[in-house]
């Protein structure tokens, strides 16, 4: 679906905060269509921006390497 996020999960680094917003912006973007929200969708938009980056970071957290 979303060929164009990278892999964050690397054993040389850890992700950043920003590559983990970043692939999550992309993500909410391709599933909802929107490059850019209106106003009235903008904060749905937006948190689900947060709520899938911040699970990311869970699940990345919570990986063994």
């Amino acid at each position: 679906m979303c060929r164009n996020i990278k892999q964050l999960r690397r054993p040389e680094m850890t992700p950043t905060d920003g590559e983990i917003e970043a692939a999550a912006l992309q993500f909410v973007r391709k599933v909802s269509g929107y490059r850019k929200p209106s106003r009235v969708n903008e904060e749905a938009f937006y948190t689900a921006v947060a709520e899938i980056a911040a699970s990311t970071r869970r699940m990345l957290d919570s990986i063994a390497t």
